[in-house]
């Protein structure tokens, strides 16, 4: 009997030797199909091809009061650009917006949603109150900040005299929709 445990020892060793050896090839399978799937796409001496992205340059905006200006999407609302819509060529837009208090819910609570790729929100002072759908109604306060999906419908209903909101928006330039309730 003690001839028959060497060789199942033996056997035992050859089956996992087998079973390694299956896996390596696997593997290398595996490795060549990744690799030729490469070459697929990435020819060799060619270089990736990139989405071809307008030039940016440096945007430095310091605050002063007579930047703000009425001449944005809203009329109760004044807008400091901060130059991201040059320096991006259009790619994005960010401006502080000053609501002009106190609130009107009659002129603003008005559903509408943006054509916009992504839009930020941050309360810089104050507070404001918001709906949007699938979320309700939200208090928004300093230090808050949301983001708004695009063409999410969407509205303002009340803010405080003093609110002051930074938004991010791209791009630059946009669509804006008002709906009827």
């Amino acid at each position: 009997m003690a001839s028959k445990k060497p060789r199942a020892r033996v056997a035992s060793r050859s089956a996992q030797q087998k079973k390694s050896a299956v896996r390596k090839t696997a593997a290398r399978k595996s490795a060549a199909a990744k690799s030729s799937a490469r070459k697929k796409l990435r020819p060799r001496g060619q270089a990736a091809v990139r989405r071809a992205r307008p030039k940016q340059h440096v945007a430095i905006s310091h605050y002063r009061d007579e930047d703000f200006k009425a001449d944005g999407l809203r009329a109760y609302a004044h807008y400091r650009d901060l130059g991201v819509a040059d320096a991006s060529q259009g790619a994005a837009r960010a401006h502080v917006i000053r609501l002009i208090g106190p609130c009107n819910p009659a002129e603003v609570s008005k559903l509408h949603f943006h054509d916009v790729d992504f839009q930020l929100v941050y309360v810089l002072k104050g507070w404001v109150k918001t709906y949007m759908d699938g979320q309700g109604e939200n208090l928004m306060k300093e230090g808050s900040s949301w983001t708004q999906p695009p063409r999410i419908r969407h509205m303002i209903l009340d803010y405080s005299d003093d609110v002051e909101l930074l938004e991010v928006i791209l791009p630059a330039d946009f669509k804006t929709v008002e709906l009827r309730a």
